[in-house]
């Protein structure tokens, strides 16, 4: 089992928004909101590029505990804001979205 502490840990990211240490089932990576909405399974860490406070809505919608931010990029303000409001789960790590999820897999193995 792994949960968002460990997965934190074992991508080296930074924590931007820590809610509730959830369950990790799986991993999704995808960057097109309405795909992630209906294909990310629940449980999934959410890997992405997308930054703006549509990412919040779309990780409530699709029920993942952790949306992770990859290449290093950053939550713009209203991203911020708005996960630290509805409690998710928010990080960024200088990993790829395939790096950080087979690093993920290895783990949940």
């Amino acid at each position: 089992m792994t949960d968002v502490k460990k997965l934190i840990e074992i991508l080296n990211a930074e924590t931007i928004n820590f809610s509730e240490n959830r369950e990790i089932t799986t991993g999704y990576c995808g960057d097109f909101l309405s795909f992630v909405i209906s294909k990310a399974p629940v449980g999934a860490a959410w890997f992405t590029v997308m930054s703006n406070v549509n990412v919040a809505a779309v990780a409530l919608l699709a029920e993942v505990p952790a949306v992770v931010l990859c290449e290093g990029v950053k939550p713009d303000e209203g991203l911020s804001a708005r996960c630290k409001a509805e409690g998710i789960n928010l990080i960024s790590t200088e990993l790829d979205a395939y790096g950080a999820s087979v690093i993920l897999g290895n783990e949940i193995k």
